[in-house]
């Protein structure tokens, strides 16, 4: 595969590829462009060989989240629409992805780059990485599938409470409630190899079968919690309490809430 991106990098090797973010000045933060490029790459993924993809961040985090400073803080609505459609798109082709898909958090996992990383078949995460569902920090939902994979992954009633309180965990502390599948200590790459030759030993096109099977079960839900998130999420833009957060984001600030 030969492509040319400006923030995602794609590194193929055989019948496995890696897929690196690419935005290090921002820590990975998901501008526009850069949910564009995944979409793109993604479905070019989709359409080839490729049967193990490994995820994983430039720099010294994985993703922190939708790039608030470009898409949060606009009062251009016009664009919103455009936005979470590519989003919906993006995480719905990465979920159903014919490939087995390994997300590697080497830094921070943050908003939607959490429910990215959420939406592949193994969530492993470097000894000193962090992860935070944090939309509500800025009086938003989660989305990209957020209410979706934690649901999935820790059970309705502690999804809720993670995103109610938004807060920063520990890798351990996101393994002991299943939210990662593992921890891992030292160089990232070195442990991308180390998956490489295990996942390259099994057999492959049973496990894909597998996935398909359940994904083909569960993607309906997945459309309807995305397009659900999408008309919260419009709705939020909209609250007193959303303008509050992203100034106090913005300003370096403790937000004061109103419930409003």
């Amino acid at each position: 595969m030969k492509m040319t991106y400006q923030t995602i990098e794609l590194v193929q090797e055989g019948k496995t590829a890696t897929l690196y973010l690419n935005r290090v000045q921002s820590m990975n933060a998901m501008d526009v462009n850069m949910l564009q490029e995944l979409t793109s790459c993604l479905k070019e993924i989709a359409s080839s060989d490729i049967k193990l993809l490994f995820i994983t961040g430039r720099g010294r985090a994985f993703s922190a989240g939708g790039d608030v400073k470009t898409m949060l803080s606009s009062n251009d609505e016009s664009q919103f629409q455009p936005v979470m459609e590519t989003i919906k798109e993006m995480i719905i082709t990465l979920y159903t992805l014919p490939a087995i898909t390994v997300s590697f958090l080497n830094g921070a996992a943050a908003g939607l780059g959490l429910s990215f990383a959420l939406a592949s078949d193994y969530l492993i995460a470097e000894k000193q990485a962090k992860v935070a569902m944090n939309f509500i920090n800025i009086g938003l939902v989660p989305d990209g599938g957020g209410h979706f994979f934690l649901k999935k992954r820790l059970g309705e009633h502690i999804a809720k409470h993670i995103i109610w309180e938004g807060k920063t965990l520990s890798s351990d502390e996101a393994l002991q409630i299943g939210m990662i599948d593992s921890v891992y200590e030292g160089d990232t790459e070195e442990q991308m190899q180390l998956w490489k030759m295990k996942m390259e030993a099994r057999p492959l096109q049973a496990m894909i079968a597998t996935k398909n099977i359940f994904s083909n079960q569960e993607t309906s839900l997945l459309v309807d919690t995305l397009n659900l998130e999408t008309e919260n999420q419009l709705q939020m833009r909209k609250t007193k309490d959303h303008r509050e957060g992203v100034a106090a984001f913005l300003e370096k600030r403790v937000a004061q809430f109103t419930g409003q």
